[in-house]
């Protein structure tokens, strides 16, 4: 029902989120910290939380982890305040970048944004300058390995709970929801015991770029790679089309 180009793009994502699994422990880690202070330690009555947990279990923090993290927010009063702040700009070729941030200093986070930016040859931007490019979207990724259902049945059960829209990728599914209905459809799948290699709210170009200048390639390159190892960056968007 919808293109490859979205898939490959957060695809990409997983992927160097794997080969650091400390900064996406960290980042999660932020995530239930501001969810507890938000709206609470109990994830029944927190949907943000529950959330959460879901992207923490989809990328393997051990249940532990996630527990001690809740109760540590839950109990410490004097923990650490993070904010949320978006950062827009450009790449070279025009490449359209969102940064998200959660973080305890803007001046720093706003510093290290901004250089990455200029190191790989772009241009921080004013707020929305790009966004209007993009949709933001829940998005669910389940593995063809380790599910059983055929691919008609997952697609019926996403549609049902309120999916905007189901791909078949070469090797796994792709669920698009609103951002209001993604928690229900989550937590239908859950419910069924589908394994979801990803589950979150995040932000889908509308239209991809293609670079064919190897030094606007390596450019951009360092740029991701520079906001990728910040650890006040929580994600990273852009809608450069990378095959």
């Amino acid at each position: 029902m919808s293109g490859h180009s979205k898939f490959a793009n957060i695809k990409h994502k997983k992927e160097k989120n794997d080969a650091a699994k400390g900064k996406i422990f960290t980042i999660i880690g932020r995530e239930i910290a501001v969810a507890v202070k938000e709206g609470g330690a109990d994830p029944a009555n927190n949907s943000k939380l529950r959330d959460v947990i879901a992207k923490a279990k989809a990328n393997n923090m051990p249940n532990d982890t996630i527990d001690r993290g809740i109760k540590k927010a839950a109990g410490d009063a004097n923990s650490v305040n993070y904010e949320h702040v978006t950062y827009e700009g450009y790449g070279p070729g025009g490449i359209a970048i969102i940064v998200e941030a959660l973080t305890d200093n803007k001046n720093r986070t706003a510093a290290n944004v901004r250089s990455a930016f200029t190191k790989g040859s772009g241009s921080i931007g004013t707020q929305g300058c790009v966004s209007y490019s993009f949709d933001q979207k829940g998005q669910i990724l389940v593995s063809k390995e380790e599910c059983d259902l055929e691919a008609d049945d997952l697609m019926m059960m996403a549609l049902d709970a309120g999916a905007e829209d189901f791909s078949e990728e070469e090797d796994c599914f792709e669920i698009i929801t609103a951002p209001e209905d993604f928690s229900a459809v989550r937590e239908a799948l859950e419910k069924e015991n589908i394994p979801m290699e990803q589950a979150e709210i995040t932000m889908i170009p509308q239209n991809y770029v293609t670079l064919t200048d190897e030094t606007a390639v390596a450019n951009l390159q360092r740029t991701l790679d520079l906001l990728d190892g910040d650890d006040d960056v929580q994600a990273v968007y852009h809608n450069w089309d990378e095959e």
